[in-house]
């Protein structure tokens, strides 16, 4: 502690005074921690959403352009 002697119960009072606030941090930092898990599930899900459908539609242009194609060199 500090170099002034403090009454014991006053340094008890001192420690769980400390300990008190270190275990709110920690329980506001948990709830935090879940939420950014959940938060990083929910974008991981989108992107994989996301990337089939882009996939998909670039399969949809491809095959288009490919029929413009056949039907330019039947023409």
């Amino acid at each position: 502690m500090s170099d002034s002697p403090l009454k014991p119960a006053t340094e008890y009072n001192e420690l769980e005074k400390q300990l008190n606030e270190l275990l709110k941090r920690y329980q506001l930092l948990q709830t935090e921690n879940q939420s950014l898990k959940i938060k990083q599930e929910s974008l991981v899900k989108e992107k994989a959403n996301l990337l089939a459908k882009s996939t998909l539609a670039k399969t949809k242009v491809e095959a288009m352009i490919t029929r413009l194609k056949a039907m330019e060199e039947s023409s």
